[in-house]
């Protein structure tokens, strides 16, 4: 099979490697995206897609296709931490609603959009090993469906390819700011549990759940444990699960009259940023940065990615700024706007009971409609926790 030369070649078609690919075609850069799933497809996620990547889906013309598809909106965030309950808005970015698509909803329109875009799409291709000539990232080897060997090579291999990202392992990209797996959770997808457009979480001591709408009337309830039950937990996966829901009696009512459609699916994963580029090189998404899902800040953060690399790569392609400078600053710009949820994450993953100072704090927040809403909206990701927690915000909500 002859050999073909591409700008770019994206491994992984979902949340952060299709958009990738559809934004460089878009500017006229031949690219071949590849992935092992064939779509539509499911994936492992929670599903939830903020204000923030809502802004995103909307700048690319994708986000009617969303709504379309009869994802219903949610409006409200309520934060149940027993005691107390903060519940808002998290309007923001020219949205007053978050959608939560099913990932073979979502997934299949970004798919979609990039060949529309005019990139080249291979589903079912499995990528055996990088193409490595000098220190350099060159190309890629592997199979489609048919299982005959081919390789192709492109001036840059962005790697979307998720958590145990092959890009990352053969280029060694350094990891920073580590952390532990903090909390495993489990989910299900549930019918006949209307949640009348709520995200709602329950936090409890060592456990914590959470619920909201997505696609074709269905409801996903995940619930979390520390790390250190983990073990205990396995004996019993499913009597772990209702007895987390069994804490809060109100929505065990709710959901007892519900059907679970669905078998338990369960995910743990630690914390690391990575440096996302290197000669011939780049990532994007969960391949260089990853941190806990109790935030859900996965899909905007794979979009906001997505742009930042296809403009550093666009820069690099016309020859206005060298690809370390161009790439470098990628880096910088994604690590100052994820490092303040990515610690927030960490210490919500963490279950442990709030520090006193910050129980009064919370509790607090409860009594204000304003600082209500700038709860909801720092939760998804429309203002920074840094900017929510300073003393001059709080000063000014907290009345």
């Amino acid at each position: 099979m002859t050999n073909h030369t591409y700008d770019a070649l994206v491994i992984g078609a979902r949340c952060a490697g299709a958009p990738t690919a559809m934004l460089l075609a878009r500017r006229g850069y031949r690219v071949l995206a590849v992935d092992r799933a064939e779509f539509p497809s499911d994936t492992v996620s929670t599903h939830l897609v903020h204000p923030p990547g809502l802004a995103a889906l909307d700048r690319w013309g994708l986000l009617d296709r969303v709504v379309a598809s009869g994802c219903p909106p949610i409006d409200t965030y309520a934060f149940d931490f027993g005691p107390f309950t903060i519940e808002g808005s998290p309007a923001g970015d020219g949205f007053r609603a978050a959608y939560a698509p099913r990932r073979t909803v979502l997934d299949a329109i970004l798919v979609d959009a990039a060949r529309e875009a005019g990139a080249e799409v291979r589903e079912g291709f499995t990528v055996e090993e990088l193409v490595i000539e000098g220190d350099s990232v060159t190309g890629i080897r592997g199979h489609g469906p048919g299982g005959d060997s081919v390789t192709e090579y492109a001036r840059v291999v962005v790697g979307a390819d998720g958590i145990h990202s092959l890009v990352a392992r053969t280029a060694g990209a350094p990891e920073y700011a580590t952390k532990p797996k903090l909390q495993c959770s489990y989910y299900a997808y549930w019918t006949g549990l209307p949640m009348h457009g709520r995200f709602e979480t329950y936090v409890r001591p060592d456990r914590a759940f959470a619920a909201w709408p997505t696609n074709d009337d269905r409801t996903v309830v995940i619930c979390g444990l520390p790390m250190r039950d983990f073990k205990a937990n396995r004996a019993d996966v499913e009597g772990g699960y209702l007895a987390t829901l069994a804490l809060v009696p109100a929505f065990a009512e709710r959901i007892a009259s519900a059907t679970r459609g669905e078998r338990l699916v369960g995910m743990a994963v630690p914390g690391h940023l990575r440096r996302p580029y290197g000669p011939g090189w780049a990532l994007v998404g969960d391949a260089g940065y990853l941190k806990d899902f109790i935030t859900a800040q996965g899909i905007q953060d794979a979009f906001r990615d997505a742009e930042l690399c296809a403009r550093a790569l666009d820069e690099t392609f016309t020859g206005r700024r060298t690809f370390d400078t161009a790439m470098k600053e990628y880096q910088e710009t994604r690590d100052a706007q994820v490092l303040p949820m990515y610690e927030f994450t960490a210490q919500l993953a963490a279950l442990d009971p709030p520090p006193p100072e910050l129980a009064r704090l919370l509790a607090a927040v409860s009594h204000s409609r304003p600082a209500m809403d700038g709860f909801a909206r720092m939760t998804a990701g429309v203002t920074s926790p840094a900017e929510f927690f300073s003393d001059a915000y709080l000063e000014r909500v907290l009345v």
